[in-house]
């Protein structure tokens, strides 16, 4: 008996795996060759893979389609209508499909609603994209990043909240007094 959840409604193809404890709901399609990771929830009208690899605790909300070349990792939401590429320089009379890029989202890392997200990047852990935002480029750990094309404004902590820095470069995150230090023009939680 599986130990995860489908709505009836939902296709999952041959050659899938998909973890225990994960819901899929209303109209979506598990393409073969797909491993979707354990506690995930996935909302309405969803598509992945072919052959993509997701971890565990992932939130997926309605109207995402995960394209081969995405591989995400472990506690990553995803908010509603956002979109992945996977060409770069798309065109409907040539077919690219070697040429896929690779696209990682690292753990813990928070898409906004509608934003897009260009092929070839990798999002660093923690990272919050803002709703409609572009990613056209890496993005660092921790990153607020907002805009068209998109910008970093700002540091947040795992728990996402903005963080503000005293003159010696260190905030506090008022979630759970975790504490930070930009070193080299990088995040660091200090442990």
């Amino acid at each position: 008996m599986a130990k995860f959840f489908t709505h009836k409604s939902v296709f999952v193809d041959e050659n899938v795996t998909i973890g225990e404890d994960t819901k899929i709901w209303h109209f979506s399609h598990i393409l073969s060759g797909s491993n979707i990771g354990s506690k995930c929830s996935f909302g309405q009208n969803c598509v992945v893979g072919p052959n993509v690899t997701m971890g565990n605790g992932i939130k997926v909300q309605n109207n995402i389609s995960i394209y081969e070349g995405v591989e995400i990792e472990d506690d990553v939401f995803l908010g509603p209508s956002m979109v992945f590429t996977n060409i770069i320089n798309p065109r409907s009379f040539i077919v690219r499909k070697k040429e896929f890029k690779k696209t990682v989202l690292k753990k813990g890392c928070t898409i906004g609603a509608n934003a897009t997200i260009v092929c070839g990047v990798t999002i660093g852990e923690y990272a919050l994209i803002g709703s409609g935002a572009v990613i056209n480029k890496d993005v660092k750990s921790h990153a607020l990043m907002v805009g068209v094309p998109a910008r970093q404004i700002g540091w947040v902590s795992k728990a996402g909240n903005t963080l503000m820095f005293n003159e010696n470069n260190k905030a506090v995150d008022k979630f759970d007094n975790s504490q930070y230090v930009i070193i080299d023009d990088n995040l660091k939680e200090i442990l």
